[in-house]
């Protein structure tokens, strides 16, 4: 494989840069260093979000003529890398990178043009019902029931791990519509408006105090046939389709060497009684390179399955490997982060404003303080998208053919 960027690639890559320096703002960087987990606040994203609506470099997962830039799965790799070194804020993914395209590949005419431009506007915060309590990683044993009375179906149930439901005002559902078929066959696809009186968020307070999960409840909720995302019984191959862009949609490795980076400069200044700084110490040296080697590894692995998508190839159970790697990479670095910090990393972080007259505060404090936020958050890697069980049998099936 090719490594070397072509020269409109190198071009492209200047571009991004250019960009990133004048409308990147200190507040945005900011924002996104203070983050402990995947999702930023919403008056973050979502203004970065309207940043690169404007400029036209949002949606780059969708088809130009649903408004996505027109660029190659390397272009991409150069902008998700050049924004992960720039420290740009994650953006909303769940519109974005997840219903959108399941709109655009799925959806009829009348639902690419009533949705996807309110997706692009940040006009519409979308939330994933995918996880129910007794339907986690056997996702095709979830009970949430929808029956279709006239053109209207009437839901019930309720879902759970619902990101950032508390600001939503639509969610797209895994449902069952036929008991009377196998599992995966009576599931169906259906967009549901959140500001209604049959659906109660209820919040999730995580183990590291965050609120970014919630229990949604559907008693008598509604929907009318026209969100219904293809025809019954589909929902379980949209939610494949869409599974694949949860996983390995997104490039991973960039944020992971950047973050170790980070970790490994943090690590020459926090003072150790022993030898200096504790990055001086040998076995803590030793981690930090390995980390790095296989998170360098890792980049490898994702530009090659970006190669395959640039000859027409769609990834398929590739991003499973993807998500396997990924998950393991960020616990075990912000594992390694809390050893690091040590008690300074225990601490809670204080209530300065994100942005103001102050000098900002040095990288390394503002990392200690979300030490372990980070680590407990990041827990959950392992588990959402699907856990590390399900890849493993994902992988051994379809690509090792066990």
């Amino acid at each position: 494989m090719d490594m070397d960027f072509t020269p409109d690639e190198l071009a492209f890559q200047h571009d991004v840069r250019a960009f990133l320096q004048t409308h990147l703002t200190a507040r945005l960087i900011d924002g996104a260093r203070r983050t402990p987990g995947v999702f930023v606040e919403p008056d973050i994203g979502l203004e970065w979000q309207r940043i690169l609506h404007e400029k036209g470099w949002l949606a780059t997962h969708w088809p130009v003529e649903h408004g996505g830039p027109g660029w190659t799965p390397v272009q991409r790799y150069i902008f998700e890398k050049e924004c992960a070194f720039a420290g740009a804020p994650a953006l909303p993914v769940l519109g974005l990178k997840l219903v959108g395209p399941v709109i655009c590949r799925f959806g009829t005419p009348e639902q690419q043009a009533r949705f996807l431009p309110r997706i692009l506007s940040a006009e519409d915060y979308w939330c994933q019902g995918y996880s129910e309590p007794g339907s986690g990683s056997d996702l095709a044993s979830l009970t949430t029931r929808a029956v279709l009375q006239g053109d209207t179906y009437r839901m019930n149930g309720s879902k759970i791990w619902t990101t950032h439901a508390h600001y939503a005002n639509w969610i797209f559902c895994l449902v069952r519509t036929d008991n009377d078929v196998s599992a995966q066959r009576g599931i169906t696809f259906l967009l549901v408006p959140m500001d209604q009186p049959g659906i109660t968020v209820t919040p999730i307070i995580t183990m590291a105090g965050d609120h970014e999960v919630n229990q949604v409840f559907f008693d008598d909720a509604t929907s009318g046939v026209e969100n219904r995302i293809g025809d019954e019984g589909q929902g379980w191959t949209i939610a494949k389709h869409l599974l694949e862009n949860e996983r390995g949609g997104s490039c991973f490795a960039p944020k992971l060497l950047v973050d170790i980076d980070r970790l490994a400069m943090t690590a020459g200044e926090v003072p150790s009684g022993v030898n200096g700084a504790i990055g001086h110490d040998p076995v803590i040296a030793r981690r930090l390179a390995s980390l790095r080697l296989r998170a360098r590894a890792f980049e490898i692995t994702e530009l090659r399955i970006l190669a395959e998508i640039a000859k027409g190839r769609p990834p398929g159970p590739q991003t499973s490997l993807v998500k396997l790697f990924s998950a393991n990479l960020r616990q075990e670095l912000d594992t390694l982060a809390m050893e690091i910090h040590g008690l300074a990393g225990l601490q809670l972080p204080d209530e300065r404003p994100l942005y103001g007259n102050e000098a900002p505060e040095p990288v390394g404090s503002v990392d200690a303080q979300l030490a372990a936020g980070r680590y407990l958050n990041s827990r959950a890697w392992t588990i959402f998208g699907g856990s590390d069980e399900v890849q493993k049998n994902i992988i051994a099936k379809t690509v090792l053919g066990l």
